[in-house]
């Protein structure tokens, strides 16, 4: 995509906010990222300490997750295998391009985080609805964490007690709702109270080793299943043509990594958009092949029968499996703290922005402010996964939102980003770019609305 000549965030008056304590904050930094100060000057001079290696595996960290444990019941529902593998090829092309757009308009408004690119390049109403987005998305995923951890621990216990199911039922500490709030009380609650998150920059390394080993175990179960496992039915096409589109929000939920992509490119030694466009193709392909072979594997072993935590299918005295559990339970343990940092900081921002209290007068009530936002986002989170006990519900909906974060926001910045430039004629590339957007932005909302309408009218009404 080539630069227009003129300047996205030539003039911060037209939104008001340049000079507002909260507005440049910087948000959403990931805990492994290193960045350099923001200046005219060093943007594109190289000045970052991240190599295109290094930049991938960021990439790829960002994107993988907890939420490989959906995609066989996505695969399940888009109706097979090649139904699962073509819908997630035809989205990869747009969620590379997302990526690519992003890093555009990063270069192009001189900003270094996705709230503020969409604040520069879009104006100040996407800007919010970005941010409330976020909040929204970080909310809904560290529920969707809690209900996880609740399922894995549910089996380990199984395994340790080895009791009859109905006599391991009566036992206080064997109940669900015990073990998940005395996880979240002993261990994330203390992560999630610090100020800064960059001490967890190593425990999510682990969690990423964690996340290849549980797909592992997927593929290796696959290829020598027990000799308990029953033949199970495959399906060969989706049940209706809306159930493809039902899969969609665990796609866009797993390679979500948009939000924290941008931080990611202005931290590389040479923060070039062809450079990233390699980075991230590179990073998408490792994430798919993850996702797929999950995906592929843990389908074609339990067939249309297979639990939206794919693991929960798996008998609880597996010895891998009961591995590959407490390996999700680590990566949820670190990502919750991360996740919650993201959405505090986004409800910071916009606190500050209109109280017009400035960072250096409010330093004394920060603290307890941080206090408040994190008891009271642990305790509503807590509170929600106690009584939401199926993770593909929590998926639906903040699936629709990260479409939201893969296309819509991009969409916008690069239609806004054409629009803004200074041109005497527009070539046809201009309007292919700009009908690109037009397209994204389509898909998006369509992708929005369709998953949240199903998960409003069909799956919370059930």
């Amino acid at each position: 995509m080539a630069q227009g000549t003129g300047s996205i965030n030539s003039d911060y008056k037209d939104w008001e906010w340049s000079d507002d304590p909260g507005e440049r904050a910087r948000l959403l930094q990931s805990p492994s990222v290193e960045t350099v100060p923001k200046n005219s000057e060093s943007q594109g001079n190289g000045l970052g300490t991240t190599s295109a290696l290094g930049a991938v595996f960021i990439v790829v960290n960002a994107a993988l997750g907890a939420g490989l444990l959906n995609f066989p019941a996505a695969f399940s529902m888009a109706g097979g295998v090649a139904a699962g593998i073509t819908l997630q090829m035809c989205m990869l092309i747009f969620i590379i391009g997302g990526l690519v757009i992003l890093a555009y308009c990063s270069q192009a408004s001189n900003e270094r985080t996705y709230q503020e690119v969409v604040w520069a390049v879009c104006g100040k109403v996407p800007g919010v609805l970005c941010e409330v987005a976020i909040a929204v998305y970080t909310f809904g995923t560290c529920i969707a964490f809690l209900i996880i951890i609740g399922d894995q621990e549910d089996k380990i216990i199984a395994a340790l007690v080895k009791e009859p199911e109905e006599v391991g039922s009566s036992r206080w500490y064997t109940d669900r709702k015990f073990t998940i709030s005395i996880t979240a009380f002993l261990l994330i609650l203390p992560l999630s109270i610090p100020k800064e998150i960059g001490f967890q920059k190593y425990a999510s390394s682990l969690s990423v080793i964690g996340t290849w080993y549980v797909t592992a175990v997927i593929i290796i179960k696959y290829i020598w299943p027990d000799k308990e496992l029953v033949p199970v039915e495959i399906p060969t096409s989706p049940s209706s043509w809306t159930a493809v589109f039902n899969a969609m929000p665990t796609i866009c939920f797993g390679f979500q990594c948009h939000v924290s992509s941008v931080p990611v490119f202005n931290s590389m030694k040479q923060p070039e958009v062809k450079t990233w466009g390699a980075v991230v193709t590179a990073a998408m392909v490792i994430a798919l092949f993850v996702y797929t072979g999950t995906g592929i594997c843990g389908f074609l072993t339990f067939g249309a029968g297979v639990e939206q935590d794919v693991l929960m299918s798996y008998p609880s005295n597996d010895i891998p499996v009961a591995l590959a559990r407490a390996f999700i339970i680590l990566c949820v343990l670190t990502s919750y703290p991360i996740l919650h940092f993201c959405g505090r900081a986004v409800l910071e921002g916009l606190w500050l922005r209109y109280t017009g209290i400035t960072v250096e007068e409010d330093v004394v009530r920060e603290r307890r402010r941080r206090l408040l936002q994190t008891i009271s986002w642990f305790l509503l989170t807590l509170l929600l996964a106690l009584f939401i006990p199926d993770i593909g519900k929590v998926i639906s909906v903040i699936g629709g939102l990260a479409a939201c974060f893969i296309f819509v926001f991009p969409g916008l910045c690069l239609i806004q980003a054409k629009l803004s430039e200074i041109q005497e004629t527009r070539a046809i590339s201009w309007w292919a770019q700009v009908s690109y957007g037009v397209f994204m932005v389509t898909l998006g909302a369509f992708i929005f609305g369709q998953t949240t309408a199903n998960a409003i009218f069909v799956d919370l009404t059930a």
